[in-house]
């Protein structure tokens, strides 16, 4: 199959961040043509002026749209996109210089209609970026559960770095209205069209993600109270892994009670347990400032995501009201 690439990047308010993305995507070393769609969903800061800089080192289109959510502005570009496979990431990416050459000779010995690539933490990132970073990658956290690396199961493509054909979009209809969790989702719909997915672990990209404790809790607050909705959804895509951030949590709770009736037992498994994230971390970004600033990003990640989880499965098992209605944060109209 002749492949020819277009870049979907939908943009939100960060017209600094689609300057750095551009600037690396000047730098593949892939030899064939492609294009970059921009589709500014709603912004109040344009970033119409740092695409137009862009226009004799890139093929490039510029749209603007009024917001309706990134998993639509993606839907947007997709159907004005002249190529026949399109490379979905997010704005605070950047693109390393072989990811073309990496996407074009994966499908080129193995095609699929859909693969995702992992995110990895560039040189130049701040030490709570890669301490982040750690925490949404590494299979001893909820990296693992969500299917990165070597997953146990199908892998599940996600949006900051996806790859879709023009076929597998146009026949399931694209990304829906909720958010996050439009991947995962848009993931299911495509399997259960009979297609399949991969991960291409040659294909990453540099993902910046929240840069404050804050908005990371928020954000992964957000992903575990989706995931219910998920599985309610595809009942069939259901674990019980996804319980283990929330189980993890009360687990804690527990051991603080027995410890203080004197029985230490499970306190020390919860201590072994971050002894091992922090030597992983130690020895993987080989920076003693992020392995500790690791062990309070994978409490936070854990906090966050499993009580969203425990919250949202409560709301949706006691109440009758539709998930839109309970949590219409997680959803554009």
């Amino acid at each position: 199959m002749d492949l020819y690439f277009s870049f979907i990047v939908p943009v939100y308010n960060r017209p600094e961040e689609i300057t750095e993305l551009l600037e690396s995507l000047t730098h593949q070393t892939y030899s064939k043509d492609f294009e970059v769609l921009i589709v500014e969903d709603g912004s109040t800061f344009s970033s119409q002026d740092v695409v137009e800089k862009y226009k004799n080192s890139l093929s490039i289109s510029y749209y603007q749209k009024p917001n309706s959510g990134p998993g639509d502005s993606r839907n947007y570009g997709m159907t004005r996109a002249k190529g026949n496979y399109f490379l979905i990431v997010d704005s605070d990416c950047l693109i390393p210089p072989h990811y073309l050459e990496a996407v074009h000779s994966a499908l080129d010995k193995d095609f699929v209609h859909c693969f995702g690539g992992p995110d990895a933490a560039h040189e130049s990132f701040g030490l709570l970026q890669k301490a982040i970073n750690y925490a949404m990658t590494s299979v001893l956290t909820t990296g693992g559960i969500r299917g990165n690396k070597k997953a146990l199961d199908k892998f599940q493509p996600r949006s900051f770095n996806m790859g879709i054909s023009k076929k597998a979009f146009e026949t399931v209809g694209g990304f829906g209205k909720i958010h996050p969790g439009e991947d995962p989702d848009f993931t299911f719909r495509i399997w259960d069209k009979g297609f399949d997915t991969k991960l291409i672990p040659e294909a990453f990209v540099y993902h910046k993600r929240r840069i404050d404790w804050n908005k990371f809790f928020i954000q992964v607050k957000k992903f575990g109270s989706v995931r219910p909705i998920l599985n309610k959804w595809h009942p069939k895509t259901s674990k019980m892994t996804y319980w283990f951030p929330t189980l993890f949590c009360l687990g804690f709770l527990v051991s603080l009670i027995f410890f203080a009736v004197g029985i230490s037992l499970l306190l020390y498994l919860y201590l072994i347990y971050f002894t091992l994230i922090f030597i992983d971390s130690l020895l993987k970004n080989r920076n003693l400032a992020v392995a500790l600033l690791s062990l309070v990003a994978v409490s936070i990640q854990f906090m966050g995501y499993g009580y969203g989880f425990l919250k949202s499965t409560i709301f949706l098992n006691f109440s009758k009201k539709q998930p839109e209605t309970l949590f219409p944060n997680l959803f554009f109209k």
